[in-house]
């Protein structure tokens, strides 16, 4: 299913509110005069507020495990806006709550 490109300016968060930015954008590809960013790219997430009772536990990484499956830069598949993650260590996903609204991909 088409989906707009995520973009190194997107609004990415935790299900907990985390905020959360990629370490390996792809500079070659540029939308809306930003990087994309790629599949394998894993995110680093700050300011988790999770908890387990009274023990903290934030969200620290997350990995993509979808992506597009027509467009790639670099060879690996580029983010869409309802591309799937996983948080380490609680499991939980990210949430792409903005990205640019002229660049669609499938």
């Amino acid at each position: 299913m088409p989906g707009f490109i995520v973009h190194v300016g997107a609004t990415v968060m935790c299900a907990h509110a985390g905020t959360a930015q990629p370490t390996t954008p792809i500079p070659r590809v540029l939308v809306s005069g930003m990087p994309v960013v790629g599949m394998p790219s894993p995110y680093v997430i700050a300011g988790c507020p999770f908890m387990i009772g009274t023990a903290p536990s934030p969200c620290v990484t997350a990995q993509w495990v979808t992506g597009a499956t027509r467009v790639l830069a670099n060879g690996v598949p580029v983010l869409l806006l309802d591309s799937q993650s996983v948080c380490v260590p609680n499991g939980t996903p990210l949430l792409i709550a903005a990205t640019q609204t002229r660049v669609t991909a499938i």
